[in-house]
């Protein structure tokens, strides 16, 4: 008997088990649903969406998550929220034809205003310049704000926004920024504003992929000189080199307020974030590297990282209902591995709070363009040195201005390659998933901003390090290999002349012809 009842107990037992576990799966299921109609065609009434809650603004497809929003103070959601187009025939909603954005661009460039400075004082020679590169993609835009507006000491900092394509609902945001002094400057010569002529895309253009002869016989723009590929100019590559030395040039040589600037630029980019201490950092690596390292040119505030593949494919439902029994079966165990794997991968983060520490380590080694482009930082005696090989940088046919860069820096006639110290523990990250060079098909903001977020505030209290301990790193062979050839793309003389016309002041762009 008393067996009997100990069998009866273990049966319960086993049965509340498997009720456990069903009742798991089906939470799981319809978790997994939710985030699956979050990336998919939702159909709704419209009374709903007329009913849209801030929170759900704060929400709206992929710009925020609520895990995301917990760790964002509560006075900094206003830079995350989406707030909903007026449905009414307002005049400042309709988009600007071109003519009107030419205008608009040149009266913000020649007025180059600074907004908060009646709050934060003027800017002075050592301010350090924030110069963030601005494209299109404004949901990154949103939470590189935030991370700034949490950095201790942003006050003291000038923000110069630097955009390539004029957008309301961009220009709105970064006026609203109210926790530092701000700028605004806008590329000149975008495809937006030159979208049937150079340095747009210009109908009589040679096709990327037409052969030398081919090109030739069609006398298309630039037809003798393809890159060192055989291909010819995509004006949506050559942009960001454009860009990048425009608004170097711009802040450097052209902008009134920073004529005497002697102090750090860092150079960021709209899928950047970064550590509440990078100021504090990038302080403590100039008092290190004046002292230490004075043939340290550049500092480097970012670290490119191993990533780990942690998405799940939207359709993926979609394709299991082609799926037999016993396929499906092997789908759904392959993928719990995978999700195991990536639970315990977890973007290979958990090795790198040995970075951070109340001694911090930063590491002297010769600067690479693919390691150290990321919060790079330098001063207007480097820009100098760089406007001395501007030919260089300007004709090497490479359409990556960190490539450009690094060509530059492996032939300074009489001088070593440009050194830079680095931060191991990095403080500025890229929340990047989609963009020029990354295509991925689902493209989360979300996953990776909360990694970061959760890493900073798992070594929340290991920042603000004391003091610097420098290793020396002289690099390996694929580290120091002199590049013999650039990437291409950079064949077209237009592009070259263009380039080298930037650093003249106030000299207008030339329109450029060449026919076979």
């Amino acid at each position: 008997m008393p067996r009997l009842k100990y069998a009866t107990f273990l049966r319960v037992l086993v049965i509340l088990g498997l009720f456990c576990v069903w009742l798991q799966i089906m939470v799981s299921s319809g978790l997994e649903r939710d985030g699956d109609s979050s990336s998919g065609v939702n159909v709704v009434d419209s009374e709903t969406v007329l009913v849209t809650t801030e929170r759900e603004e704060l929400m709206n497809g992929n710009d925020t998550s609520e895990q995301v929003l917990a760790l964002v103070p509560q006075e900094l959601h206003k830079y995350l929220t989406v707030h909903p187009k007026n449905n009414t025939a307002n005049t400042t909603d309709l988009p600007k034809n071109i003519t009107e954005i030419r205008r608009a661009i040149k009266r913000y460039n020649d007025a180059q205003t600074i907004y908060n400075e009646d709050i934060y004082g003027p800017v002075l020679n050592d301010t350090v310049i924030i110069a963030i590169q601005v494209h299109t993609r404004l949901t990154y835009l949103r939470h590189l704000i935030v991370s700034l507006a949490q950095a201790r000491d942003i006050e003291r900092t000038l923000l110069v926004f630097s955009h390539d394509y004029y957008d309301e609902e961009i220009n709105s945001l970064v006026r609203t920024i109210d926790f530092t002094k701000v700028m605004q400057i806008f590329y000149p010569f975008s495809i937006q504003t030159h979208p049937n002529e150079f340095p747009g895309v210009d109908p009589n253009d040679c096709p990327r992929d037409a052969k030398f002869e081919q090109a030739i016989k069609l006398k298309c723009n630039n037809a003798l000189h393809p890159d060192l590929h055989g291909h010819y100019r995509e004006a949506k590559y050559t942009q960001t080199k454009h860009h990048w030395w425009w608004k170097a040039n711009r802040i450097f040589n052209q902008l009134q307020s920073t004529a005497s600037h002697t102090g750090m630029v860092v150079f960021l980019e709209e899928d950047h974030y970064v550590a509440e201490d990078f100021l504090h950092v990038l302080n403590l690596m100039r008092t290190t590297a004046d002292k230490t390292c004075p043939q340290c040119e550049l500092l480097s505030l970012g670290t490119y990282l191993k990533t780990y593949q942690y998405h799940a494919t939207a359709d993926k439902r979609k394709k299991q209902l082609t799926l037999s029994y016993i396929q499906q079966v092997r789908a759904a165990n392959e993928e719990r591995r995978r999700r195991k794997m990536d639970a315990m991968a977890s973007w290979n983060y958990q090795v790198y709070p040995n970075f951070y520490g109340y001694t911090q380590k930063v590491e002297i080694t010769p600067w690479h363009s693919s390691i150290h482009n990321m919060g790079m930082v330098f001063n207007r005696t480097v820009w100098n040195s760089i406007m001395s090989l501007q030919d260089q940088f300007c004709e090497y046919d490479d359409y990556n201005w960190d490539y450009s860069l690094l060509h530059l820096s492996q032939n300074r006639k009489g001088k070593e390659k440009f050194k830079v110290m680095m931060c191991k523990g990095p403080r500025v990250f890229h929340i990047g998933e989609c963009g020029l060079h990354h295509k991925k098909s689902n493209c989360n903001a979300n996953l990776v901003i909360s990694k970061v977020q959760k890493l900073l505030q798992t070594t929340k209290r290991l920042l603000y390090p004391k003091r610097l301990t420098a290793s020396i790193n002289p690099g390996g062979a694929k580290h120091n290999k002199k590049l013999v050839k650039g990437n291409g793309g950079w064949g077209d003389r237009r592009d070259q002349e263009m380039c080298t016309n930037m650093t003249k002041i106030e000299r207008q762009l030339k329109k450029y012809t060449y026919f076979a």
